[in-house]
């Protein structure tokens, strides 16, 4: 195998890293985007509240490598969601609207990765992090801003990066999934 073959997985999905690898990256670069926004509006969530739900002190780069690793873990979870052939196969389906047959399967995808995001909002800053905060943070991670206009933003912005990076970085173009939409 030549250094510039492709590896193809069993979904059709084609890339010189692997779904997983483009996965990561992904969510470690929209994870640093939404970084950004939250060291914009409040930088104590990377500094104070991020270490303390792990119990650890304040200050330095610990709550940004933490948030980085969590970017890192939700890209592969979004690679192994998009890359499963039923959620493929809807990507890559032709709908019936005219709008929507024009987009473009890496359009799409951004568009998987903005729903993504904004289900790891509701589930994560809403649900999780306040259920947890009393247990394992204390008082620094239960101020935590969840439900904050901030955190919805920066969540869907972390979904559109995600998409958009792994949809350049995987090539979902190649040998098309079985839509579960045909009849």
């Amino acid at each position: 195998m030549s250094a510039e073959s492709e590896e193809t997985s069993t979904y059709g999905i084609e890339s010189r890293l692997g779904w997983p690898i483009g996965g990561a990256i992904a969510g470690a670069i929209g994870a640093a985007t939404l970084g950004l926004v939250m060291w914009l509006f409040d930088p104590g969530i990377l500094q104070v509240a991020i270490p303390a739900f792990y119990g650890l002190e304040a200050g330095g780069v610990v709550g940004w490598a933490i948030h980085i690793a969590h970017g890192a873990v939700l890209g592969l979870l979004f690679g192994f969601i998009v890359t499963r052939e039923m959620v493929l196969g809807i990507i890559r389906t032709n709908p019936e609207t005219e709008v929507l047959s024009e987009t473009g399967i890496m359009l799409r995808v951004v568009g998987a990765g903005f729903a993504f995001g904004l289900a790891v909002w509701a589930i994560l800053p809403l649900i999780v992090l306040p259920t947890l905060a009393g247990q394992v943070g204390g008082e620094a991670a239960a101020e935590f801003p969840g439900t904050a206009v901030e955190s919805l933003a920066g969540h869907a912005l972390f979904g559109l990066v995600l998409g958009a990076v792994f949809a350049i970085m995987i090539d979902v173009y190649q040998q098309p999934a079985d839509s579960p939409l045909d009849e």
